[in-house]
């Protein structure tokens, strides 16, 4: 959240800042870093951190069914030692965040509600002809 100073400056809440830079980092690692054949075509949505940022959870979604999902989160969970560890090298933060993995299900719900859509749309060209 940001707030406006005599309509001029916009100040931004520290978590909300770190939470951005946690999430390039994190799908830095990803892309680069982790050898873990579980942990495949995962893409960081977001990262929400708690106020006394102790706590960071990273949300993520993932390409494939429920199997897909389930592989990919004990992947993220059997590394999240080494994630912590190189979010703390790379942002030199004083105290670096527990992480927590949770499955996003905002894309799959976006691509439902396109594909419902989608349909609708043939359905009434259809109607049309």
């Amino acid at each position: 959240m940001f707030t406006i100073e005599m309509g001029r400056r916009l100040h931004f809440k520290r978590a909300d800042r770190v939470g951005d830079l946690i999430k390039r980092e994190i799908s830095d690692i990803l892309i680069r870093g982790t050898k873990d054949p579980r942990i495949n075509l995962v893409t960081i949505t977001r990262v929400s951190i708690s106020d006394d940022l102790k706590v960071a959870k990273v949300y993520f979604s993932v390409m494939g069914g429920e199997d897909d999902r389930k592989r990919n989160l004990q992947g993220l969970d059997s590394a999240k030692g080494f994630i912590k560890r190189e979010v703390g090298k790379r942002t030199h933060l004083r105290y670096v965040p527990d992480i927590v993995f949770k499955f996003d299900p905002s894309v799959e719900y976006a691509d439902h509600i396109d594909r419902v859509i989608k349909a609708l749309h043939q359905e009434e060209a259809r109607e049309e002809e």
